[in-house]
């Protein structure tokens, strides 16, 4: 009699957690699109923006480094904000000063106020990316419902540069440079107005910020890319590359040994003893690599050997977005019947096998016969990746650290995207350098002389030879990024472990996000973990 008289209001009270629900996952991926998409928006723009501002060739690059590098190397900070002071209010805040930076970005008159702008966009998606992942730790069941939302999360994070580049195709050729800036600041209030309004409040968990820690990590990061973009632009041997990988040693390893005697960790490194949680940051790191390097020299690839405009080029990407959100949803959903290990070694092979096969480009090429196919075949793979990675990165980890996790998560990311593409740009560079030498005599045979007069004020070889040199460089490029997306499938079938005990937690075998806090309280060992570490990873 009880049951039945209770069943309306049960129904009732789902019906309504499940349409706030919907609004929140809605929130949440709106906040990560917008910072995900903004490190590919402007690509297409910088070359107005070099005219409007007055770059040289040289700082444009610094356009987007300016975001990558606070971006990534504030992430760990940004985590651990919201565990202590709260991850709505964190994630508000976040974003507030992501639509500020995107204002005085496109208000920019001058080189380096555009520069100072998208320094503090980075310090803004640090905050707000973290933070919006571990809110879906704490606003989603545990099972089926949580691995929906991460499907959707993953597919945003994972489609939003290509979108991203769509985007400023658009903007670019249909309004100016400075709208792929403004356009951040309507759907950013938005965010924060919608906010308050279906997401609740986390617990606030006391502590103290590990300044000295946050410091070393942030600095010895940013050193640490600097270094690799520096050797990319200068070479190896350059003192100041050189200068800059041995301060970034010291200071990382300075970082490590601090954390390890921390009370209050900004990372915990009990985290990375879990075998199949550092798998998964490993994976992040090589497959972050890949995606990075593919976007970019796609890009250049599209408009200066095919000759696309910034729209057709934005357009060619639309199709690798759609394949993403399809590997992405089919994983979450055949997630509890597989479990995550055959997806993420399937996923990083078909990463690989599409990477491999871009490598085949040449100046012959066409976008339906040499490009499309191979993308997306990347891209079905980084959807199924995506998804799985995630899962495994926060699941089974106490409320107080998912900051921390999802965390050190998107700073993979972004620090394996960067290294990684200064990696493969240094490769493009030296192919580049070869194929010029093998050119120039041909060029010099048959170039007409307006031809050799542009080459002898530029120094750069016009098409068709210079198309050559592009094309050489690209395709020595995407055979590293095939090598990274080879390790990520290595670490996958090596490395990363799912008991039966693990599918059954994906099946909705998990803890309610409402009584998570009280549970880890009443469970020292899942908290503490000097007790047990291994509680927080997927192990049972």
């Amino acid at each position: 009699m009880t049951g039945s008289h209770a069943s309306p209001g049960k129904t009732a009270r789902s019906e309504q957690r499940g349409q706030g629900g919907r609004l929140a996952l809605l929130v949440i991926a709106s906040c990560q699109l917008m910072v995900v998409l903004d490190i590919t928006i402007v690509n297409i723009a910088l070359p107005h923006m070099q005219t409007s501002l007055g770059f040289s060739t040289e700082n444009l690059s610094w356009v987007v480094n300016a975001y990558t590098l606070t971006f990534g190397g504030l992430l760990l900070l940004g985590g651990r904000l919201g565990d202590i002071l709260g991850r709505r209010r964190v994630f508000i805040f976040g974003v507030l000063l992501f639509v500020l930076a995107s204002l005085l970005g496109g208000l920019s008159q001058e080189s380096w106020q555009l520069l100072a702008a998208r320094s503090l966009q980075g310090v803004g998606g640090a905050i707000a990316s973290p933070t919006a992942l571990s809110l879906i730790t704490t606003t989603f069941r545990e099972g089926p419902e949580r691995n929906r939302a991460f499907g959707v999360f993953a597919a945003v994070s994972a489609g939003g540069s290509a979108i991203g580049l769509l985007a400023g195709g658009m903007l670019v050729e249909w309004l100016d440079w400075r709208w792929v800036l403004f356009v951040n600041v309507p759907i950013g209030l938005l965010i924060a107005f919608a906010t308050p309004r279906y997401i609740r409040e986390s617990e606030r968990h006391p502590g103290h910020f590990d300044v000295v820690g946050a410091l070393t990590s942030t600095v010895g990061m940013v050193l640490l890319v600097y270094g690799f973009i520096r050797a990319s632009e200068d070479g190896w041997s350059d003192p100041l590359t050189l200068g800059s990988f041995a301060a970034a040693v010291v200071l990382l390893a300075l970082f490590i040994s601090i954390e390890s005697r921390s009370r209050q960790p900004i990372t915990p490194l009990w985290m990375f003893r879990d075998r199949n949680r550092a798998g998964t940051y490993a994976m992040m790191l090589s497959l972050a690599a890949a995606m990075f390097g593919m976007f970019f020299f796609l890009t250049l690839f599209v408009q200066n050997v095919l000759g696309f405009s910034p729209l057709r080029a934005g357009l060619a990407f639309l199709p690798i977005s759609v394949i993403i959100a399809v590997g992405a949803g089919l994983a979450s959903q055949l997630l509890p019947r597989y479990g995550p290990k055959p997806f993420m070694v399937t996923g990083a092979l078909l990463a690989a096998i599409g990477l491999g096969w871009l490598t085949l480009t040449d100046v012959h090429s066409s976008y339906l016969g040499s490009i499309l196919g191979p993308m997306l075949v990347f891209g079905f793979g980084m959807g199924m990746q995506f998804v799985s990675l995630t899962l495994m990165a926060v699941s089974g980890v106490a409320p107080k650290e998912a900051g921390a996790a999802s965390g050190i998560l998107n700073a993979t990311q972004q620090v394996g995207g960067s290294l990684g593409l200064s990696i493969l740009v240094t490769m493009f560079g030296t192919a580049s350098r070869h194929e010029f030498t093998d050119q120039l005599p041909r060029f010099m045979e048959q170039a007409t002389p307006a031809q050799q007069q542009q080459f002898q004020r530029t120094q750069e070889l016009p098409p068709p030879w210079g198309y050559e040199v592009l094309a050489a460089g690209v395709s020595s490029a995407f055979v590293i990024a095939a090598c990274f997306a080879v390790l990520a499938a290595l670490v996958a079938l090596f490395v990363i472990q799912v008991r039966p005990s693990d599918l059954a937690r994906l099946r909705g075998g998990g803890t309610d996000p409402e009584k998570a806090d009280d549970a880890s309280e009443t469970s020292g060992s899942a908290t503490d973990p000097a007790k047990g570490p291994h509680r927080h990873g997927l192990d049972p």
